[in-house]
């Protein structure tokens, strides 16, 4: 410190002269001779490094999805593919990791022309996004959904993989997920073209064979708002040519897209009606089909993902569904990539737990664990918590889903999946960009560092609330399902069967303590008289909606599980501190009612 000191003194003097020098080092060689003798002794942590944390297995690590599995999937069936669960597990934790940070490290690259001046628009990948794309295929990610050898059970099944697989993708399942929304409308719309040259490929297991969707609908004129198409499509004989451009297209190296455009003119003061189109994206001798690659887009995150800007300049394309009806049409494929923005959502929820759990058992702070930390211990309980409640909706709906293409759903739990889809987006793409923040400050210092990893998943989870409809547009969307197709008396009718079942002594009190939060809602939902009422509040009912559906889903799990694991003290939890009917009120609170 005396060094410091005087070094100090002549510095800010600007008399720092060779005598000066001299006569420092005379009086201060005795001190730093000792002190360098001290330096070189280390301390006990001179040479510690902290260990990354490692994942050992995504499915047998996860007691709740064991727990969920044995109580909603046919036991016979779960000892079949239980083994298929566990394999695909332990690669979640190891190799697909290592893909992902390859495709996440070597970006998409846009190769305009060759060179000779050629247009080519070529899109280089790196080598772990092609892996990806694979085991996708071989692993049956979106054919599982149609093999339907478990029948309705068989999207349970297919989204518990995709569960599994996308914290670890790269989001490669954001292409899986416009691919099995197009498999969808094929079949729902397809004619026999579609269904026999493109449905096959898109739903195959064999990764030469295999075919991946692409879905283009934002324009510069809007995103949600589709109305004012910039494209139009021009008759060539059976087929159309379309002109345009495509501001926002995801997964560019796809084989084959959807997209909306205009088959007229609009007349003054009108709006065109659209109507929806299918393309091959590339010719058999590997030109692009009238398309033109004006920009790879840089992106917040989901940087592994090649999103262009395109140019339409003449793409031969085949109308599919009613001409003018494209929006209505295209509805079938969005409705299935909302649930896969769902259970993305819940896979990042889990993989923030799980790494942060795995990390608190090896990081020590002033003098344990940080796992031995009360508050530490909150936090990860918080997460927990967090990640089990918001799967609860995501295989719920996933199980929707399932009985309505097996035509084993009732009419009224076909309005409940309308009603509930929009809601499970919008709430578990909230959850899991607040969650992805924690996971971050747990790690501290090095969760903010680039290189270390972390950090992608913050980036990754800001898009799941934008793709496939904001917020704000996805509560209008469940207001129009609760208005136009009994929306709201379906989610009624689906308290009721909750409560009705709910028999068990155990959870009489947690069951009387949801019937008036459900209760508060019905009430409030009816006395909203105007439609400038409902759209202001329809942002804080769609939340509520979901902690409430959320809670009525864990009274159904504990049913057969209140005396596993903390589970019922979690709905406690989430009844007592989570869930407050104020929320309901805010907008007048607000004056804007």
């Amino acid at each position: 410190m005396q060094l410091f000191l005087c070094l100090s003194q002549h510095v800010l003097s600007g008399v720092l002269t060779e005598n000066t020098h001299t006569a420092i080092f005379r009086r201060t060689s005795t001190f730093t001779a000792l002190n360098f003798v001290s330096m070189a002794q280390p301390t006990p942590y001179s040479g510690f490094v902290q260990q990354m944390p490692k994942l050992n297995n995504e499915f047998t690590d996860d007691a709740f999805l064991q727990d969920y599995l044995r109580t909603y999937f046919p036991t016979d069936s779960l000892k079949e593919i239980t083994p298929d669960l566990e394999q695909f597990g332990k690669r979640t934790a190891g190799e697909f990791m290592d893909w992902a940070r390859d495709a996440e490290v070597n970006k998409p690259q846009l190769i305009q022309f060759d060179a000779w001046g050629n247009r080519i628009d070529e899109i280089k990948v790196s080598q772990g996004w092609l892996n990806l794309e694979k085991v996708a295929a071989e692993d049956g990610l979106v054919a599982i959904g149609y093999e339907r050898k478990y029948g309705e059970h068989s999207r349970l099944y297919q989204f518990v993989k995709l569960y599994l697989y996308t914290a670890s993708s790269a989001i490669y399942t954001c292409p899986l997920a416009m691919t099995d929304g197009a498999a969808r409308l094929i079949e729902v719309y397809g004619n026999d073209f579609l269904k026999r040259e493109v449905f096959t490929g898109l739903t195959s297991r064999n990764p030469q064979q295999f075919k991946t969707s692409g879905q283009w609908m934002t324009e510069r004129t809007g995103g949600s708002d589709v109305s004012r198409s910039m494209t139009f499509a021009m008759p060539d004989g059976e087929d159309y040519i379309l002109s345009g451009h495509k501001w926002f297209t995801s997964a560019i190296t796809a084989n084959v897209a959807f997209t909306l455009a205009s088959t007229e003119q609009p007349e003054a003061g009108k709006r065109a009606p659209l109507s929806l189109f299918y393309l091959p994206i590339r010719h058999a001798d590997g030109k692009l089909n009238g398309i033109e690659v004006e920009a790879l887009k840089d992106k917040l995150g989901t940087r592994a993902l090649p999103t262009a800007q395109l140019l339409l300049t003449g793409a031969k394309a085949k109308m599919v569904g009613e001409k003018g009806k494209g929006v209505r049409t295209i509805a079938t494929l969005f409705n299935i990539t909302r649930i896969y923005n769902t259970i993305s959502a819940v896979s990042y929820l889990r993989r923030a737990y799980s790494l942060s759990k795995a990390y608190s058992a090896m990081r020590e702070a002033f003098g344990q664990k940080i796992e031995n930390h009360t508050l530490h211990r909150k936090t990860l309980r918080e997460m927990e918590m967090a990640y089990q409640g918001n799967a609860l909706f995501a295989f719920f709906v996933s199980r929707l889903l399932g009985k309505e293409e097996c035509n084993t759903a009732t009419e009224s739990e076909k309005e409940l999946l309308r009603f509930l889809t929009p809601v499970a987006k919008l709430y578990t793409a909230k959850q899991s960009i607040k969650y992805a923040s924690e996971h971050i400050e747990v790690f501290g210092g090095i969760g903010y560092l680039e290189d270390s990893g972390i950090p992608v998943m913050l980036r990754d989870v800001q898009t799941l609330s934008i793709w496939e409809g904001t917020t704000n547009v996805l509560s209008l969307d469940m207001l129009r399902a609760a208005e136009k197709e009994n929306g709201l008396q379906a989610f009624y009718a689906f308290t009721q069967e909750i409560f009705s079942k709910a028999q068990l002594a155990e959870t009489q009190q947690l069951k009387n303590s949801l019937q008036k939060k459900a209760n508060v809602f019905f009430a409030f939902a009816k006395s909203l008289q105007s439609a400038e009422e409902r759209i202001a509040s329809s942002r804080d009912m769609a939340f509520y909606v979901a902690e409430l559906t959320i809670a009525l889903l864990w009274l159904d799990f504990l049913q057969t599980n209140y005396a596993t694991g903390n589970y019922a003290a979690t709905l406690q939890y989430l009844l007592r501190y989570t869930m407050n009917e104020e929320i309901l009120h805010t907008a007048k609170e607000l004056g804007l009612v």
